[in-house]
C-alpha cells in the first residue's frame, strides 16, 4: 500500500471528528468564531510537530522562497473562506448533507491540479472521481423530498438554493486551499529532492496556520469582538477542536506533498462514511434511500481510484 493512502484515511477520519466537534461549539460561537478556532488552536500543534521534527528527529528546515509564501498565502486564505462556508450550511441543511454539497471540491481539485500545477490523472482515477461526484450529486439532493418539495420543482431548489451556493463555493475554495498547499510544500524542495516530505508539509502547515490565526483575530478585533471573549471562554472544547483539526491537517499536508491533490481528496471523500455514522449515532440525524445509494456511488468512485 503507497504510503499517502493510510495517511489520507486518517485525515478524514480527523477531518470528520473535528467537524463533528465544531458544529457542537457552533451554538456557543458565531461562523467566524467556530472558524477561527480550527486554526488558532490548531497553530500550536502544528508549530510542536515541526519543532519536533526539527530538533529531534534532524530534519532540516526548508528555505521559503516567494513562490512558496504566494501559493501558502492564496491557500490560507481560501480554507478560511471555504471554512466558513461549510459551516454556514449546517444552518440551512443537515451535518451528512452539509459536507456533502464541500465535497463537490474533489473534481474542482482535479481541474485546478492540472492546470496549475500539470498533475496528470489515469483514465481510471478520472472514471472514480467521476462515479463519486455522482454520490456527492445524490447526497446534495437527496433532502428535496423529506422537505416537502419533491419532484422536478424539489431538485431543482435543492441544486439553486442557497444551501448550495454555500458548499459548492465551500468546495471550490477547499479545492484552491488544496492545490495551493501542495504548490507551497513541493516548492520548498531542491535539486536534491528537498529536506524531506515530513519538514515540507509540517513548515507549510505552520506558516499557513499561523497567518490565518493573524488574520481572524485582526478580523475579530475590528468587527467581532464579542467573538473573542467568547472563544477564550470556550477554550477547552476549542482546544479539542485545535488538537484533532491540527493532527489531521499534519496528514492531509504530508498526503499533498507526495501525491496529487485530485487523488488525495478523493480518497478523502470517505469521510462522507464517517460523517453518516456520526449524523446517525450523534446527532440522531436520518438518511433516506437516494442518500444511500450516494455514499454507495461514492466508495464505489474510492475503490475505482484506488484500483488504478
Amino acid at each position: 500500500m503507497e504510503l499517502w493512502i493510510p495517511i489520507t484515511l486518517a485525515a478524514a477520519f480527523l477531518q470528520n471528528v473535528r467537524s463533528v466537534l465544531q458544529k457542537q461549539l457552533k451554538g456557543r460561537l458565531t461562523n467566524t468564531g467556530a472558524t477561527f478556532v480550527r486554526f488558532g488552536y490548531g497553530f500550536p500543534v502544528a508549530l510542536i510537530y515541526a519543532a519536533v521534527l526539527h530538533l529531534f528527529f534532524s530534519f532540516d528546515l526548508p528555505a521559503p522562497n516567494m513562490t512558496f509564501a504566494v501559493y501558502a498565502a492564496i491557500g490560507g486564505v481560501a480554507q478560511i473562506l471555504a471554512t466558513a462556508c461549510l459551516l454556514a450550511t449546517f444552518s440551512h441543511r443537515n451535518f451528512a448533507v452539509g459536507t456533502a454539497y464541500s465535497k463537490t471540491e474533489t473534481a474542482q481539485t482535479a481541474i485546478l491540479g492540472i492546470f496549475l500545477l500539470g498533475d496528470r490523472l489515469t483514465l481510471g482515477a478520472t472514471i472514480g472521481i467521476a462515479v463519486s461526484l455522482v454520490g456527492v450529486i445524490a447526497l446534495s439532493t437527496a433532502r428535496a423530498d423529506i422537505n416537502g418539495a419533491g419532484g422536478v420543482s424539489g431538485l431543482i431548489r435543492a441544486l439553486v438554493g442557497k444551501a448550495a451556493r454555500l458548499g459548492m463555493a465551500s468546495g471550490a475554495f477547499f479545492g484552491v486551499s488544496a492545490v495551493c498547499y501542495r504548490a507551497a510544500s513541493l516548492s520548498l524542495a531542491d535539486g536534491s529532492g528537498g529536506p524531506g516530505f515530513l519538514i515540507q508539509a509540517a513548515y507549510t502547515l505552520v506558516f499557513v496556520t499561523f497567518l490565518q490565526s493573524a488574520l481572524m483575530l485582526l478580523y475579530m478585533r475590528l468587527n467581532e469582538p464579542d467573538s473573542l471573549r467568547a472563544i477564550g471562554q470556550a477554550w477547552r472544547p476549542a482546544a479539542w477542536v485545535g488538537l484533532v483539526g491540527g493532527v489531521g491537517s499534519i496528514c492531509w499536508f504530508s498526503a499533498m506533498t507526495i501525491q496529487s491533490a485530485a487523488h488525495v481528496r478523493a480518497l478523502g471523500q470517505i469521510e462522507l462514511v464517517f460523517t453518516f455514522i456520526a449524523s446517525y449515532l450523534i446527532f440522531r440525524e436520518r438518511s433516506n434511500l437516494v442518500e444511500f445509494f450516494g455514499i454507495f456511488m461514492v466508495v464505489g468512485g474510492i475503490i475505482t481510484l484506488l484500483l488504478t
